[in-house]
């Protein structure tokens, strides 16, 4: 969502504040804006439109300044607008304010102080709100005054404030939203991610939940809900900025699709010893722990939902535990049958989406164990779960998730043949099948990505279509449901994926002369069924695309085009089917003008409800 950055020191604020926006554009954002004490006061220069409008226009000025706030704004109170971006400030431009997240509560607050303070506002956005609140609220301590602030705020935020009165500070709080403080020598900064701050220091602090932080140049100070001062232990980042960078690929999104060979073999051999058992660093799970679980429930939003279905299927098949998969935003509103023999497994890229972050601490507060599947090492997700499974994928920057959803796949089978080991639910010649087979994916993974000339010509004959039916059955639907996901969000197209069996009972009404239909056919025991499903489309005028193994010259009978995969298990075959639709949705979007890394209304990381 929103990105948030700060800076205090000896520097120039404002270079190093658009820079850091710069590094969070890959969150989503509509408008762009910063404050910076300049002159005896504060300046305010915010802009609708990309990050650059804001760059010309300061380029223009000599904002110098050695303290600042800057912010992407992702709208969810009022358009996006040059009035309604960050910072806002209270009616004397004294105190300035940006702001990620929701306050829940804001109307309640805009009434009284239009009521009582006769405050006119200036936005149609909740955050301005915070500015008013803590003006209402300053008695000469800045600190002060945002604690009394919170104090009646409801919601989720990452704030930071700065104070005409105090140029010498800036006081930031986290409440359910990411926050992180950069660790320099005569200066100190913030940011909602750690991309932003790896060109200026490898230090860290992961704020904690409700908790405030007051930044000079020379020193950081974290306090808790009562105003205590907290110790934090350094967090040293031991990724490189060169990560986050393109290198010469046209967008970050086709970069990673090309790192998952590497993303593949890093998760899978972390956790493999040198004779292939598999080993889960700090997670216990005895067989005594398995037998008390009666249920597992795999919750998250997105493409981490789409990983939980395979996941299903996998632990289901090896470990013969009943499964549940939920979306996270609807997980905490149905009274879920969880308690201590549930065993809740959050999944999430960036560790930081708050639909799943509630979804957890309720099941947390029903007695369920928890464990959780993220890429990113001290997540908010990670740090509230009893066991984290890491995925290695490295920092995924492009808003449509490639190279985290086939590792979160790569963790959920290690999670699953773990679990059937201990429990003896697969025996040891099935196990080690296949474990020999996940260690080939890597290779053939890549494979399939040295011949992206095939798709990208697809994709330029069928770029033109305005809805795509994706379709499949047993596992291979879910594949469907991930590779309709991609190609809706990247390049806007009306596409949905659907089980093969449900296509008589309503969506056939929609096929027609020229109607492109993607049918993933890779599983044997399925594959006549998915043919008769195939000609039922095929009869009906779609054009269809399959995607099946290459061994299985079959599908082309009954198929325009096959996009083959190498042949594989049935059961492993999800790695692979959805490189191809990745690839696809890739380039019929940029074959579309689309801007592929930062879709419209999207963002990375969702932090509001």
């Amino acid at each position: 969502m929103c990105g948030v950055v700060g800076y205090i020191g000896d520097k120039e604020a404002t270079s190093i504040l658009i820079d850091g926006l710069e590094k969070l554009e890959y969150r989503g954002y509509d408008s762009a804006g910063l404050a910076v004490f300049h002159d005896g006061g504060i300046q305010i220069r915010k802009y609708k439109g990309r990050l650059s409008i804001l760059a010309e226009n300061i380029a223009e000025e000599n904002l110098s300044s050695k303290l600042g706030i800057g912010h992407t704004r992702w709208a969810t109170h009022g358009e996006p607008s040059d009035r309604n971006a960050h910072p806002h400030t209270n009616v004397a431009g004294n105190i300035a304010v940006i702001h990620n997240g929701i306050i829940e509560n804001y109307m309640k607050i805009k009434e009284w102080l239009i009521e009582e303070k006769k405050i006119q506002f200036k936005s149609e956005t909740d955050s301005e709100v915070i500015a008013h609140l803590i003006d209402h609220f300053y008695e000469g301590d800045l600190l002060q005054a945002v604690y009394k602030a919170i104090d009646k705020m409801e919601g989720a935020y990452a704030i930071g404030v700065i104070c005409k009165d105090e140029p010498d500070k800036i006081v930031a709080v986290r409440k359910d939203s990411p926050l992180i403080v950069g660790i320099g020598e005569g200066e100190n900064f913030l940011a909602s991610d750690i991309p932003a701050l790896l060109k200026y220091t490898r230090d860290m602090y992961l704020i904690e939940n409700d908790e405030v932080v007051l930044l000079t140049k020379d020193k950081i100070s974290i306090f808790n809900a009562l105003g205590q001062e907290v110790k934090r232990d350094v967090f040293e980042v031991t990724w490189d900025a060169q990560s986050a960078e393109k290198e010469g690929y046209q967008h970050f999104m086709i970069k990673e699709i090309h790192e998952q060979p590497k993303g593949i073999h890093d998760t899978l051999m972390r956790r493999l010893d040198k004779d292939n058992n598999i080993i889960l660093d700090g997670i216990k799970l005895t067989k005594q722990d398995l037998e008390k679980i009666n249920k597992v429930y795999i919750v998250a939003c997105g493409t981490a939902y789409h990983a939980g279905l395979v996941g299903r299927f996998a632990i289901e098949k090896f470990a013969k535990v009943p499964v549940e998969v939920d979306v996270a935003s609807e997980f905490r509103y149905r009274d879920p049958f969880v308690d201590e023999n549930t065993l809740f497994i959050a999944v999430s890229q960036s560790g930081e989406t708050l639909d799943t972050l509630a979804a957890l601490r309720e099941a947390k507060r029903k007695g369920a164990r928890i464990m959780s599947i993220v890429n990113v090492v001290g997540s908010s997700v990670a740090r509230e779960s009893h066991d984290v499974f890491y995925t290695w994928a490295g920092p995924e920057i492009a808003v449509a998730s490639t190279k985290a959803y086939t590792t979160q796949m790569i963790a959920m089978y290690l999670l699953a043949l773990y679990m059937g080991r201990t429990k003896n639910t697969i025996d040891k010649a099935y196990y080690d099948q296949t474990i020999a087979e996940l260690k080939t994916m890597p290779d053939k993974v890549q494979q399939i990505l040295n011949h992206v000339g095939e798709i990208q010509q697809l994709a330029d004959a069928q770029f033109n279509n305005e809805s795509v039916f994706f379709m499949g059955r047993g596992v291979d639907v879910n594949v469907a449901h991930e590779g309709s996901l991609k190609l809706k969000e990247i390049s806007y197209i009306n596409s949905f994926a659907i089980a093969a069996g449900e296509l008589k009972h309503g969506t056939i009404a929609l096929i027609e002369d020229g109607t492109l239909v993607v049918a993933v056919a890779t599983q044997h025991h399925l594959f006549e069924k998915m043919l008769s499903n195939i000609q039922e489309v095929r009869a009906r005028g779609a054009y269809v695309v399959a995607v099946a193994k290459e061994s299985n010259k079959e599908v082309e009978k009954t198929s325009d085009i096959v996009m083959y995969i190498p042949d594989t298990m049935d059961e492993l075959a999800p790695v692979l089917s959805i490189i191809p639709l990745q690839l696809l949705s890739y380039y019929i979007a940029v074959a579309r003008g689309c801007d592929v890394d930062k879709p419209k209304n999207l963002a990375k990381s969702v932090t509001v409800e």
